[in-house]
């Protein structure tokens, strides 16, 4: 029997096989090194995998074990979307005119809607339309934030009918269906006026009587647009352009076209002129009082910027006794704040 090699010369065999064997090329360590990380990814993926079906199978439903609402229990991390990269720079893309048209809010007719005005609005009767819009004081809300499209305050046949500078007649030589005569008003040989505005011309000057302030007399009632024209013709010869617009509408832009506007003078004891009323106790009342009646003082010292014209205390504008409250209870100076319009110092040409 053969004695085994001594341990230092196993030592030696072993080295000098190991010697022997040939190295691995550069391409096997290369794919040995591939299958190490493939493997290694393919682990991951596996585990995850197992823990998602756990997840799904084993995760409580609308609340969790303590009771509470699913919806307060923070996401787990694999639940939370990733944000989305985007290019540095980057600027989205435009949408189309018919997604923004669809996201656009849809447009309203506010009150309009409702039976009662637009039953009014045919009927012609403006008081029932104000009511039926709440009160002047909605009525004015509404109009001027644009709750109410189908009140026009570009129509002269309604009371809050707006005519400035920047608001002529949409048909320049228009006029009143319905004019009178101002009757029993003292110097009232022009003063014509429509139907409504003459009789509260009336009651207000039998007031004014009655309160000791007076007679009050008008003049200058209706004007046609020839009338106006020649009026204000004359005007621009008397002071040049300029001059006239501060004190004199141009044809087509007159407020005594529309048969709501009046001017009135001091009658005691015989009729004077425009330049005769004020700082008289008549001026002083109808500041005071001619709302009461439906009418307020047009263009009031200090709004010039506001409405182009210059201040004049006989000048009165019939809006109606509902709107006339509330024109005065508002502190409103001018017919453009009332409705929140933009100021008309100057014609648009």
């Amino acid at each position: 029997m053969t004695e085994p090699p001594p341990p230092a010369s196993r030592r030696a065999l072993r080295a000098a096989v190991e010697k022997a064997r040939p190295a691995p090329s550069a391409p096997r360590r290369a794919a040995r090194r591939r299958g190490i990380v493939v493997l290694s990814a393919t682990a991951a993926v596996l585990v995850w995998a197992v823990v998602a079906i756990l997840f799904a199978v084993f995760a409580p439903g609308d609340t969790d074990r303590a009771g509470a609402p699913a919806a307060d229990r923070a996401p787990a991390p694999w639940a939370t979307a990733l944000p989305v990269p985007t290019l540095q720079g980057a600027t989205p893309p435009e949408p189309s005119a018919e997604a923004a048209e669809a996201a656009a809010p849809a447009p309203t007719d506010g009150i309009c809607t409702e039976a009662a005005l637009t039953a009014a609005l045919a009927a012609g009767d403006d008081a029932a339309v104000i009511a039926a819009a709440g009160g002047a004081a909605a009525f004015r809300e509404r109009v001027a934030s644009g709750a109410a499209p189908c009140i026009d305050l570009a129509d002269p046949e309604r009371v809050w009918v707006v005519v400035n500078k920047q608001r002529p007649y949409a048909q320049l030589e228009y006029a009143p269906s319905a004019l009178v005569a101002a009757g029993t008003v003292a110097d009232a040989g022009h003063a014509i006026l429509r139907t409504d505005a003459a009789a509260a011309l009336a009651e207000m000057i039998a007031a004014a009587r009655a309160a000791g302030a007076g007679e009050v007399g008008a003049q200058n009632g209706y004007r046609a647009y020839g009338t106006q024209r020649s009026i204000y013709a004359a005007q621009v010869a008397q002071r040049g352009a300029a001059g006239a617009d501060l004190v004199s509408a141009r044809p087509g832009f007159s407020e005594h076209q529309s048969g709501l506007a009046v001017d009135v003078v001091p009658c005691d004891p015989a009729c004077g002129t425009l330049d005769d009323l004020a700082g008289t106790p008549a001026d002083a009342w109808i500041r005071e009082h001619a709302w009461e009646y439906g009418w307020i003082v047009r263009y009031e010292e200090g709004y010039t910027a506001i409405t182009g014209y210059a201040h004049e205390p006989w000048h009165l504008r019939y809006i109606g006794a509902d709107l006339a409250r509330a024109y005065r209870e508002g502190g409103f100076h001018s017919l453009e704040e009332f409705f929140e319009l933009p100021p008309a110092p100057d014609y648009a040409d």
